[in-house]
């Protein structure tokens, strides 16, 4: 393997230990020649930097908004083997799941994800019977290696212990089974910050406006600086265009006849406050294809999702009338209508599931991840799942070594003889962090409420001491953004000088969980914008 002289590390600055400026990064980004360029923050773009600057590759990444700002951002929170893909016969395909999900869950990310049990009710009536579910469950707890307990059958009665707003009228019973969720945003973040410890150099609201080319080749990309209008290149041996639902867009910019390859699938949600405690979420079967799930995440009611195909500008993509009303509708087949009050509803998000093209109905089809190379030979890459984000990136790290006459094929280290299980930083039990929180700030400085403690341990992980210390410098800090929420003043602070926030939606939507509350009012998002001003 050739010896590459890294670039340098953008994980702090080497005085105040915060990331660099926009301008400093620019700078790095305009003066040196990168072996990988990523054009997309969302997740396939970041779990590719990941592996190729762990691979000891020189890797750049940027974005035209924010890191997951876009489809990253806007999932149903799940990290699960997909028990309806037992339909169509790919049982390969969720015992594949199923070791991805244990490995973030249990030794990637153990304070990002959390477990998570469904119940899935059976109605008379409904699509599926109760025997074909129990049959069912129990093989996807098969394919687990039953390291998750055995998919079995309940009672009516006692799912209705557990999820009080249950509708039990014609309900036969509930099978039961385990999976996971995760807030997707913050292990978004994560793994960018895994990238740059690894060595990559990331810039987020950073517009391609062209690419460069070099005898016909893509070599790299000119950009526009979206927060103060500067306009910057990068040259790079390969361009990777990780770009989502914009992913036809930029090959255009590489071949204005390149055919369509992709088609786009809406999903919707909706968070609503809860009227009760739930201790398990719920999948209801719609049809034979499609489940609609109720949440328990964040403290609230997370519900969802739509599949239907989508045709306009992915950058208009919103929540409609009919959105609100299918959900709430599919919603009530087993959850009671009180819990359905339109003014229960906090926030309404919409995404876009990146398939592969072709005919048929989006919701049977394939969540795959398709690798693609163009004539000027940018690679494109489009498709996959939450679950299975580490895995993709090590797909496209060995589809590069496996082109023939690859230029960075030499240069990389086999994705084999990498740490299959690496974590995420932060990594730490998030009980322990809690407790800690609890007990050893009481010394140093204000005693911080239980449930903040219990939100910076599971979206932070160990790195919530950072901000317990920035919490005890300065009173202020302290104190809540918003009294109905967790958060504190101090994570707009980290999230500033350590997470890439430029804009007031960074930090409240993804950052944080406020505006998915309902809780960026005119003062909180005021507050917001002043502390981002004083960025040193």
């Amino acid at each position: 393997m050739n010896t590459l002289q890294r670039v340098p590390a953008l994980g702090t600055h080497p005085t105040t230990g915060a990331n660099p400026g926009r301008a400093e990064t620019r700078e790095l980004l305009g003066h040196a020649t990168y072996d990988l360029l990523v054009i997309g923050g969302g997740i396939l773009g970041i779990t590719t930097a990941w592996h190729a600057a762990q691979s000891g590759l020189r890797v750049a990444m940027v974005d035209t908004g924010d890191f997951a700002g876009a489809t990253s951002s806007a999932s149903s929170k799940l990290l699960h083997g997909g028990l309806r893909y037992l339909q169509t016969g790919a049982v390969k395909l969720v015992a594949e799941n199923h070791v991805e999900r244990r490995a973030v869950s249990r030794d990637v990310a153990p304070h990002l994800a959390s477990p998570l049990t469904f119940y899935l009710p059976v109605y008379k009536g409904g699509p599926h019977g109760a025997a074909k579910l129990g049959a069912g469950v129990f093989a996807y707890s098969a394919l687990s290696a039953f390291q998750d307990g055995v998919g079995h059958v309940i009672s009516p009665s006692k799912a209705a212990r557990d999820v009080p707003e249950l509708r039990t009228d014609n309900l036969r019973a509930v099978a039961v089974y385990e999976d996971g969720q995760m807030n997707d945003a913050r292990m978004a973040l994560m793994t960018v910050r895994a990238a740059v410890d690894a060595g990559a150099t990331v810039l987020n609201h950073a517009e391609v406006v062209g690419l460069r080319f070099t005898d016909g080749r893509v070599t790299g990309a000119d950009l526009k600086d979206r927060i103060d209008g500067a306009e910057f290149g990068v040259d790079a041996r390969l361009v990777l265009n990780a770009t989502g639902p914009w992913v036809d867009h930029l090959r255009r910019m590489e071949d204005a006849g390149a055919a369509p390859s992709i088609r786009l699938s809406k999903g919707a949600h909706l968070v609503l406050k809860r009227t009760a405690p739930w201790r398990a979420a719920l999948a209801t079967p719609i049809d034979k294809y499609r489940i609609t799930f109720a949440l328990p995440w964040e403290d609230m009611l997370l519900l969802g999702t739509t599949d239907e195909a989508y045709e306009g500008d992915p950058a208009e993509v919103a929540v409609t009338e009919s959105d609100i009303s299918q959900i709430l509708d599919e919603a009530s087949l087993s959850v009671q209508d009180r819990q359905l009050s339109r003014d229960l509803i906090t926030y309404s998000f919409a995404g876009l599931r990146v398939l592969p093209g072709g005919p048929g109905d989006t919701a049977k089809a394939k969540r795959e991840t398709v690798v693609t190379e163009g004539r000027g030979g940018m690679l494109s890459v489009a498709g996959g799942k939450w679950t299975t984000f580490r895995h993709i990136g090590r797909t496209v790290m060995n589809k590069l070594a496996e082109l023939p006459g690859h230029p960075l094929s030499a240069d990389m280290e086999p994705m084999s003889q990498l740490p299959r299980k690496a974590p995420l930083p932060g990594f730490a039990s998030p009980q322990a962090v809690t407790h800690r929180l609890l007990n050893d700030g009481a010394s140093s400085g204000p005693q911080m409420a239980p449930d903040t403690a219990r939100h910076l341990a599971t979206h932070y992980g160990s790195l919530a001491f950072d901000i317990a210390r920035l919490a005890n410098e300065d009173p202020e800090l302290a104190r809540r953004i918003h009294p109905d929420a967790p958060e504190i003043w101090a994570q707009v602070v980290y999230a500033r000088d350590h997470e890439w926030a430029e804009q007031v939606d960074d930090v409240l939507r993804r950052r944080t969980t406020l505006t998915i509350r309902g809780l960026d009012t005119p003062e909180v998002r005021d507050g917001v914008a002043r502390l981002l001003e004083k960025r040193p």
